[in-house]
């Protein structure tokens, strides 16, 4: 026995990779010993720099940006009004871009890359423009940034921003992360400013719901003005309105009233035939309103369209959704999960309900609001609607992104004959919305080959290709959009004179705030088919339909 073993030493001593894994480890730890490597190694950890502590209230400026700008302004505001000093900054550009890639790491996806660098931008100007110390800036300033999870970069915002600031030469300054299902992430504590109450919640709840329904209003009215650019000038003044209210702490009903003034005295002329077009996507991506989407709302608007946003109100209601969504699959497992979402020791019917109730809650400010403006026919998604659409081609487990979302809003855009075009806008690398858009989407449209649908990749550059791409699908959705029109004249027995010739009697075409019922896409057919009396004023025939 002892021969054999001995045998068996011999023979494996001999072989080749014997003595080269040997000789290798040998002088793995040889080089470990010479660089440091053998010590106990320690799990990395990315601290907070500073907490945001009550004594600095005062000397303390908040940074924030990265919805809309109507949003951005609404919300300074209100901070302001609740004791803040607070600053938001102007929508990302392309010196943003630059910043963000000089300084961020390599291969992350827009975002990242415009919004660091926007960041990085103005401390750069406080610094090299305004004269302030790095020590006055880190000192005085600190930025709240949002963040997500699952298999989104998204989730590594707050660190490429302290990474970027650390090597831009601004390091220790503040990040802040206010997380999309959590709250703020940092040890808020009894001695932190930021006091996270109800009135802090309600009150950023309200800017974020009047600037989705300013935004609503100017897509609505803007591509069929009169006098080009007074909708503008009306936002503007309504912006200005609400700010103040926000600011002093005062009744928003006043101001929104003010609003519905300004924008009243718009005129428009909506016999213009214009296409509806929708924005989807990536939230940030479809949100941005600079060269992050290569300015793609505004693009579209001078190339004739009606542009439909997504509002950010319809992301809390999805938000909302997945936690009820959620609970209820909980509530049939064999037993609860002690998870941080799990249902050990809650009760989730009063976790539904709490849900329930937040919902209705966030529509009826929503519907509040936008009747006070003036907001007529706006309707706020159903999510179960969306998610049930979207189940048979997209689980609605999956949360990448938007998750099932992207999916079902194209589904509902085709079957209700809600736009006549969907755009679908990503930054370039983006995982979960590429995965949709590119992929799931495809076999939509092959279900509906009605549906005129694009998706785009940002980068950065190559607006041209991307423009010249948005232009060929447009000419589809325009002839798409006459049609639906011409064929509201034949149905209704009317013509383009008779309307032109009414258009100052007729408050569906001329007044900015009213909105017809929806029958189809195009807002010009929508009129025609819900326009009355104008027949017994100008009698003509059918058949003289072809000759007008």
């Amino acid at each position: 026995m002892r021969k054999s073993k001995k045998r068996e030493v011999v023979k494996e001593s001999y072989q080749p990779d014997y003595y080269f894994q040997k000789e290798l480890n040998r002088y793995q730890t040889e080089q470990e010993e010479k660089l440091g490597l053998n010590q106990s190694k320690a799990q990395w950890f990315d601290p907070v720099p500073r907490q945001f502590f009550a004594k600095d209230k005062d000397s303390t400026t908040i940074l924030f940006g990265g919805l809309t700008m109507a949003h951005d302004y609404l919300m300074e505001g209100a901070l302001k009004g609740l004791g803040y000093h607070v600053k938001h900054m102007d929508c990302p550009d392309s010196e943003s871009l630059r910043f963000g890639k000089e300084y961020g790491n390599r291969g992350q996806c827009n975002p990242t890359y415009f919004t660091v660098g926007n960041l990085i931008k103005y401390l750069t100007h406080l610094r090299d423009v305004e004269g302030k110390s790095k020590e006055q800036i880190v000192s005085q300033y600190l930025f709240i940034t949002s963040g997500s999870c699952g298999p989104c970069r998204f989730g590594t915002y707050v660190t490429e921003y302290r990474k970027a600031l650390r090597d831009a030469g601004f390091d220790g300054f503040r990040v802040l992360l206010f997380q999309q299902q959590s709250g703020l992430k940092q040890a808020t504590g009894e001695e932190s400013a930021l006091k996270l109450d109800s009135s802090f919640f309600l009150t950023f709840l309200k800017a974020v719901l009047i600037g989705d329904i300013l935004n609503a209003l100017g897509y609505r009215i803007r591509p069929y003005e009169v006098e080009e650019g007074s909708t503008n000038a009306a936002l503007e003044r309504c912006k200005q309105h609400l700010f103040k209210a926000f600011s002093e702490r005062k009744q928003l009903m006043p101001a929104l009233y003010r609003c519905r003034k300004e924008l009243q005295a718009v005129k428009v002329d909506r016999t213009r035939v214009k296409p509806k077009v929708s924005i989807i996507g990536e939230f940030w991506a479809m949100t941005t309103e600079g060269e992050g989407n290569y300015q793609l709302q505004k693009f579209l608007e001078s190339e004739g369209a009606e542009v439909e946003v997504q509002s950010v109100t319809a992301w809390i209601l999805f938000l909302i959704w997945e936690g009820q969504y959620d609970t209820r699959k909980r509530m049939n497992l064999r037993e609860a999960d002690s998870g941080s979402k799990g249902l050990k020791g809650k009760n989730p019917l009063k976790r539904l309900f709490i849900l329930g109730l937040a919902d209705r809650v966030v529509r009826g400010m929503f519907y509040t609001y936008a009747r006070v403006i003036g907001l007529r026919g706006y309707h706020l998604p159903h999510m179960d609607e969306i998610a049930k659409v979207a189940d048979t081609h997209y689980n609605n487990h999956l949360r990448g992104g938007e998750g099932h979302m992207e999916v079902g809003k194209l589904i509902l855009n085709v079957k209700k004959r809600k736009v006549n075009m969907t755009v679908s806008v990503k930054p370039f690398g983006c995982m979960p919305s590429s995965g949709v858009s590119d992929g799931v989407q495809s076999l939509i449209t092959e279900i509906y080959p009605e549906a005129i649908f694009l998706p785009i990749e940002t980068t950065g550059d190559g607006a041209i290709n991307v423009y010249s791409r948005i232009q060929m699908m447009l000419f589809k959705a325009k002839q798409a959009a006459q049609k639906e029109f011409e064929e509201a004249l034949a149905k209704k027995g009317y013509s383009v004179e008779h309307l032109q010739k009414s258009i100052f009697s007729r408050s569906l075409i001329s007044k900015p705030l009213r909105a017809s019922k929806h029958s189809v896409a195009c807002t010009s057919a929508n009129i025609v088919y819900h326009l009355r009396g104008i027949s017994n004023r100008f009698p003509f025939r059918r058949n003289k339909i072809k000759e007008a």
